[in-house]
């Protein structure tokens, strides 16, 4: 059975096929759609080859037009108005495509691993904490919802397959990330504009399969497999993610992105924050519109069973927080107070979606008065047998809601840390142990798991960190 000419005719066919086809649009530009307020969005797709593509903004009646490219590919850039909608786009070659019920507002994108990706429904035997509350007040016509669903390539694709853009209600938010959907939620009900959210995640994966090949090119030890490669692709190969579920939505118009991921890059956590570094400033690029807000959540306390990797979160923690001095317009969500001692995946979602808002709003809405960045650590003095410890971001001082602070270790010339007795003093924290004659080192939080008991008066949590480097 001669299987390759046939299969080479039809290939050959398909070409032909699509070189007279209409106007093919990506999954992501379609009715129902949510377009970034005030700015120049893109809008692409397939056509005839050399055909002229036309497009009409109904929000104005604006006319565009270009003309396909060899491959049959066509992109136009298109400005949007003050929020508002619905609006109708109309697309031609000769023959019109209209999408309809377009709102114009704030667009998110959403990604990560499975922290980001847990849907409200929470995974198998492991909720979401008030999800069903969360579910009744879901009905919202202004959030729109778009869902990548799960793929992985070795090349860059040009779509994807996806959950097309949804209203918000308790079918469609059910599915939805947990912290995506509600961080939207708070933008839409403070914003008073409708806000689109867009989510592209996958339990489980590293940082290096987010990234494309060029960002990558300075980390010498990530092996990218190439494409004439017949293994069979896992999720955590370099590149195969954003080939499959970034790419294909890269220029779609965004104000920022939210990312909640780290746990599976444990191992490698020295290098995370430039590989953070990295894929931001790549993405930034290939999105060409500016440095927009890159938000992120720090990894939760959890007892990690695996022997290999336990004690390990604290360093990866550590590598998130040194990241914040490395991207600019970014921010850090701490969870170190709302972590499961039995669970990677902790249930309440909604401190960390509000926790993300507050550095939206704050940060790229301009709302006075909103406190948004965790309390982190200054500077230390020595005095006598005790270490006092200076913090930033506590304007108002601190607090705490347990009786005695439960976090901190201290150590001297030995290095070993033993458990310290603390307590609040002015803006900072004296910190002793009667074990502990000549105290050279402190340390907060700086274990796998640990319940974090130490807040500004604004009630954000201050960052673990440790002042030694042993």
């Amino acid at each position: 059975m001669r299987i390759k000419p046939l299969l080479f005719c039809l290939l050959a066919l398909a070409g032909v096929l699509f070189v007279n086809a209409r106007i093919v649009l990506p999954s992501i530009i379609s009715s129902n759609m949510v377009l970034q307020q005030n700015a120049r969005v893109a809008l692409w797709g397939k056509a005839k080859r050399g055909s002229k593509i036309s497009i009409i903004t109904g929000w104005n009646r604006k006319s565009y037009s270009t003309t396909t490219l060899q491959d049959s590919s066509w992109k136009l850039m298109v400005e949007t108005p003050a929020a508002g909608g619905p609006y109708e786009i109309s697309i031609s070659d000769g023959e019109a495509v209209t999408l309809k019920n377009i709102l114009i507002g704030e667009v998110w994108l959403c990604s990560g691993q499975s922290n980001m990706e847990m849907p409200v429904k929470g995974f198998g035997n492991q909720p979401i904490l008030h999800s069903n509350d969360i579910l009744v007040d879901a009905e919202n016509p202004q959030i729109r919802l778009f869902r990548v669903e799960k793929a992985m390539t070795r090349t860059p694709q040009p779509d994807c397959k996806a959950t097309p853009w949804e209203d918000a209600n308790a079918q469609s938010v059910k599915e939805f990330s947990a912290v995506g959907y509600q961080f939207a939620k708070i933008l839409q009900e403070k914003l008073k504009v409708p806000v689109g959210v867009i989510m592209s995640a996958y339990g489980g994966t590293k940082i290096e399969a987010w990234m494309d090949a060029q960002s990558l090119k300075t980390f010498p030890g990530t092996k990218i497999i190439p494409v004439s490669d017949t293994a069979a692709i896992i999720k955590n190969d370099a590149t195969v993610l954003y080939n499959a579920m970034i790419h294909p939505i890269e220029g779609y118009g965004i104000n920022g992105a939210i990312w909640y991921q780290g746990e599976s890059n444990r191992s490698n956590a020295k290098e995370y924050d430039r590989l953070m570094q990295e894929m931001v400033a790549s993405w930034r690029k290939l999105w060409q519109m500016g440095d927009w807000p890159f938000y992120y959540v720090q990894i939760a306390p959890y007892v990690y069973t695996e022997r290999d990797v336990r004690g390990l979160a604290p360093a990866l923690r550590e590598a998130q927080e040194k990241a914040l001095s490395l991207i600019p317009n970014s921010g850090m969500v701490v969870t170190m107070d709302i972590g499961m001692e039995k669970t990677i995946h902790p249930p309440d979602k909604s401190t960390v979606s509000r926790r993300l808002a507050y550095l939206a709003l704050a940060n790229r809405y301009g709302k006075k008065g909103i406190s948004f960045a965790s309390p982190s650590y200054k500077s230390m003095r020595v005095t006598d047998t005790a270490v006092y410890v200076n913090f930033q971001n506590t304007p108002n001082g601190l607090m705490t809601t347990a009786t005695a602070l439960s976090a901190f270790e201290i150590a001297g010339e030995d290095r070993i840390f033993y458990p310290a007795k603390a307590k609040i003093s002015g803006n900072g924290v004296m910190i002793e142990n009667g074990a502990v004659k000549k105290p050279v080192a402190v340390r907060y939080g700086f274990k796998d798991f640990i319940t974090g008991d130490l807040f500004n008066t604004e009630g954000l949590p201050v960052a673990p960190f440790r002042t030694d480097q042993w």
